[in-house]
């Protein structure tokens, strides 16, 4: 088993909208020790400290083809649409994206919404 000690940390992770923070041990499109994946963007990865496993890792995030912010993976912050886009500027350039893609953000919002409302209510 590999110790955490063994996985050189390059630097820190850091997504410029929620403050996400994590320490990456690679940035690229094809992670060490893995065989047959390349990844379709530019990548700040980490192992994946959930498994022994070397090979396993996770995809943190990456800069908006945009506006280049270091953004993470979470839906509240990038989508990949064949390149990753904050969702600041895929908010400014809606239209420009496929209608699939703005039927999923309109459910992610009324999501959001739904969530927000719930926990105002259990408040009170």
């Amino acid at each position: 088993m590999e110790s955490t000690a063994d996985v050189q940390v390059k630097g820190i992770f850091e997504c410029k909208l929620c403050r996400l923070t994590a320490p990456y041990s690679y940035y690229g499109q094809k992670p060490p020790n893995t065989h047959s994946i390349f990844l379709l963007e530019e990548c700040y990865v980490m192992k994946d400290p959930f498994t022994p496993n070397k090979d396993k890792f996770l995809i943190l995030g990456s800069q908006c083809s945009l506006c280049k912010t270091l953004v993470c993976v979470g839906p509240d912050c990038s989508l990949f649409y064949s390149k990753r886009f904050c969702l600041p500027c895929v908010n400014k350039n809606i239209q420009e994206f496929p209608q699939e893609i703005r039927q999923d953000l309109d459910k992610r919002k009324a999501q959001t919404k739904s969530q927000h409302c719930k926990g105002t209510d259990s408040k009170t």
